[in-house]
């Protein structure tokens, strides 16, 4: 990067953090670490929910997954905004009325303190492994723009957003969230401006679209019922409203976020926003990603773009790389000569699906050199395509923009995720243990949970370069541990008659059967939540039929 981007991005990250320190200075009591203030608005609850989702990951994985697969990704957000009325009735009401500081402790009023326990460490896992995989993204980023390696730029960007996290609590998450999110939304608005410029003169950007729904990535809905496929229109609306029901209702990252001392209106506006706000954002994002592809099917693209592990390749097989590259080349000059005949005629197509058909065979075939020459290297460039076509194209300034969009998402997402591991950690484990320990052992407590945590996310993270797609990955792992988690909090709003031992073992259970179909089944990770969710709710009422004559529970404690 030039002068210019560093100068942007050093200056952009600093004010962020600054201005999150300013707003949120005073945090010397256990409530102010825990909680964001009651003085917390809607829009600033809502842009808090939508920057926790929207790591790194987002903006580094889903373009790339566009690229690849066009818009159907967009269609696991379908079930969100359904999710967001839901929850706004049933869940926050609940939980305000309630005044817990996490999710779990109205499992033990409605249960028993095993089922809140067990819960949360299900949420402790998961939350756990996500972000080690938000803290790696953003290593990617400093990894190819300084050159440094990514183990030891993951754990130095975890060491930052440890120290960040420890020091602020909530608080200076929620108020940091809101500067990180515009900045956000002006990085995006350019980088679509920037890819839209990009296109070769004469070529218009409808025939850019035009070329993208040829070639199959505007497809944003797949009617299929097939359970085996991944992202279909009913796998969105069902499995997706499970999985954002299970993520925003159960999850403390998210649940910390709107329960952050806001009276009950601003936590429901807030998250109605989010519902309103998500799909579009995610959309656009995506279509940054087919944007990217529009301009690689006009200009030659990278043969890998991980561009650093090509090089290393390049040195121990200098002449298979360069067979690869003349044939990359030979294959991009046929498939823009069958662009050119199909803008003369564009009911012929079969010719360009035909020649980005051989492309994409050939970018496979430089995966699995990329294997074969380093055991252990990522044979998958899918999340470096944004990235390097940033740092090839983008002016200079820009670029350091860019960047500071990247990690603005990861020190949102992350110290999101930290506090709220660092608060379950306390209020659901040490908290119920230690009733009589003063306010500053457990603020002391909660910083030792908080960094604790980070140490394990970040040390997953080291493993992150072995998985596909991070931004897959992370929803993969959501999916194993989501569903077991909304079946108990649906069975204690829904089924009064159902005590604490059934509810246990049927979320045991639950958790059980997710795990068993992931391992030996060939379900699309999307319906695993509605597997455990059904396992758990249906389970529960039988097993206390079995243990128990049925006894019906005050209805406060339902409600």
């Amino acid at each position: 990067m030039s002068t210019l981007d560093w100068l942007v991005l050093v200056l952009t990250l600093l004010g962020i953090v600054a201005f999150g320190t300013w707003r949120s200075r005073g945090v010397h009591t256990t409530e102010s670490f825990l909680r964001a203030g009651k003085d917390i608005r809607w829009w600033t609850i809502g842009l808090s929910v939508i920057a926790t989702q929207a790591s790194a990951i987002t903006f580094l994985s889903v373009p790339g997954q566009a690229y690849q697969d066009g818009l159907g990704f967009v269609q696991f957000y379908f079930g969100l905004p359904i999710a967001m009325v839901l929850l706004s009735a049933i869940a926050l009401p609940v939980y305000h009325r309630l005044r817990v500081y996490t999710a779990y402790e109205y499992l033990e009023q409605r249960f028993d303190r095993r089922t809140r326990q067990f819960t949360a460490l299900i949420f402790l896992v998961s939350r756990g492994l996500a972000s080690g995989l938000a803290i790696y993204a953003p290593a990617l980023v400093l990894s190819a723009v300084l050159g440094w390696p990514v183990l030891w730029t993951n754990w130095a960007l975890g060491a930052v957003t440890i120290a960040y996290t420890v020091a602020g609590g909530s608080r200076a998450v929620s108020r940091t969230q809101t500067a990180q999110m515009a900045v956000i939304f002006v990085g995006l608005l350019l980088a679509f401006g920037m890819a839209v410029s990009l296109l070769p003169s004469g070529f218009s950007f409808g025939q850019g679209v035009a070329l993208a729904g040829a070639l199959g990535k505007l497809q944003g809905v797949e009617p299929s019922l097939r359970l085996d496929t991944r992202y279909t229109l009913w796998s969105g609306l069902l499995g997706g409203l499970f999985v954002q029901l299970s993520y925003f209702g159960t999850d403390q990252s998210q649940v910390q976020r709107y329960l952050a001392g806001g009276p009950l209106a601003e936590s429901r506006r807030g998250l109605l926003m989010n519902g309103l706000l998500k799909v579009p954002m995610q959309l656009f994002i995506l279509f940054i990603g087919v944007m990217v592809f529009i301009v690689y099917q006009l200009t030659p693209p990278p043969l890998f773009f991980n561009r650093a592990e090509l090089e290393l390749v390049r040195a121990s097989h200098p002449a298979e790389v360069a067979a690869l590259e003349t044939t990359h080349a030979r294959l991009f000059a046929e498939k823009r000569q069958a662009i050119d005949a199909w803008l003369a005629n564009p009911g012929e197509v079969s010719a360009v699906r035909d020649a980005e058909a051989r492309v994409q065979e050939l970018r496979k075939e430089t995966g699995e050199l990329v294997a074969r020459a380093r055991p252990g290297a990522d044979p998958k460039d899918a999340d470096f395509i944004f990235l390097r076509f940033v740092l090839d194209h983008f002016p200079r300034g820009l670029i350091g923009l860019l960047v500071a969009v990247i990690l603005s998402a990861a020190m949102s997402a992350n110290s999101a995720a930290l506090s709220s591991l660092g608060a379950t950690t306390v209020v659901d484990f040490y908290r119920p243990r230690h009733p009589d320990a003063s306010d500053a052992t457990t603020l002391a407590v909660a910083r030792w949970a908080t960094g604790a945590w980070g140490v394990v996310a970040v040390s997953f993270g080291t493993f992150a370069s072995l998985l596909d797609n991070l931004i897959q990955a992370v929803n993969v792992i959501g999916s194993l541990f989501y569903g077991p988690m909304l079946g108990v909090f649906l069975v204690g709003f829904f089924l009064v008659r159902v005590g604490g031992r059934a509810a246990f073992w049927a979320t045991v259970a639950g958790q059980i059967a997710v795990l068993a179909a992931a391992r030996f089944g060939t379900l699309g990770f999307l319906w695993y939540t509605v597997l455990g969710c059904a396992v758990v709710v249906g389970l529960a009422p039988l097993l206390q039929r079995i243990w128990s004559p049925p006894s019906p529970l005050p209805t406060g404690e339902s409600t």
